[in-house]
This record gives C-alpha cells, sequence and structure tokens, in this order.
C-alpha cells in the first residue's frame, strides 16, 4: 500500500463539469449538464459530490459518496442517493492511462424505483473527464444509462 492512501486517485481531486446524454428503455432520450467534485480532506478517501440540471436550469439528480483505495489497483465506492438508492461497490484504477471501473450493487428504500446494479467507470484524459454508467432497473439487465464529458474546472 502506498504511504498515501489516496494517491492513487489523486488525479480525479477538483471540480469537472460538462453535458452528459442519458437514454433507457423506460424512459425518452435527454441532455444534461454535470457537475462532480472530488475532494481530499486528509482522510484514506475522496469525498464525491456529484449534481446535474436539465438543459432549461431545472436540478434533475444529486448524489454523495466516498471513493477509496483499500489496496493497490483497487478502488472502492460508498454513494447515498435522494431517489432511495444506496449502491456500494469495488473495482480497479489504473493509472496509465488513468481508469477507474467499478461494479455496484444497489440496495433500495421500499418506495424506491427497483435498481438492482450497477457499473460505473471513469477515464481521464489530460483535463477532460469521460464518465459512463449503467444500470439494472425497472426488470431490466445491466445496460448503458448515462454517459458525459467533463472538464476540469480552474480552482477558484
Amino acid at each position: 500500500m502506498t504511504s498515501n492512501p489516496v494517491e492513487a486517485l489523486q488525479p480525479l481531486i477538483g471540480t469537472w463539469r460538462g453535458e452528459g446524454h442519458g437514454n433507457y428503455p423506460t424512459i425518452e432520450a435527454f441532455d444534461y449538464t454535470e457537475e462532480i467534485t472530488f475532494a481530499d480532506v486528509g482522510k484514506p478517501f475522496l469525498v464525491y459530490h456529484q449534481r446535474t440540471w436539465a438543459p432549461d436550469g431545472r436540478p434533475l439528480h444529486v448524489e454523495m459518496g466516498y471513493l477509496r483505495t483499500p489496496s493497490p489497483g483497487v478502488v472502492e465506492i460508498t454513494m447515498a442517493l435522494p431517489t432511495g438508492q444506496a449502491e456500494t461497490g469495488v473495482g480497479t484504477v489504473a493509472a496509465d492511462p488513468f481508469q477507474i471501473s467499478l461494479d455496484c450493487v444497489v440496495a433500495s428504500t421500499p418506495s424506491a424505483k427497483p435498481v438492482t446494479g450497477s457499473r460505473r467507470a471513469l477515464g481521464l484524459d489530460g483535463d477532460v473527464l469521460q464518465t459512463s454508467y449503467a444500470m439494472a432497473a425497472m426488470g431490466l439487465e445491466l445496460q448503458p444509462h448515462l454517459t458525459s464529458r467533463l472538464v476540469r474546472q480552474a480552482a477558484g
């Protein structure tokens, strides 16, 4: 293990913003703006905060969680969503090129839409972060749902 438990995740630290697209067999396709912040708070994990909004400015989604690297090449995520789901996942983190892939299980409250699993992927190329999210929901198998292209924002 490295001396800094979040060293492998350092390239993510900061705020990323850009455009995304969503589709799923049970909904109409849509576009959105997304902002993700990864913050190092001096603990052995990064804090993750994500939000999206529609082209007309309406808020769409928000989620919060944590990323950690318990051993070299391994990444774990815990995530809470206000839609009644909680995700936990494990996957891999690679440095060159920077890639994260996470397979997640989802627990849902009784009133939440049924989501049974997800796959999250992050790829970094300089100051561009590509994201993808696949989910198994509404009785359907795992399939693509969201993609976005985000640009690192200047620290301010």
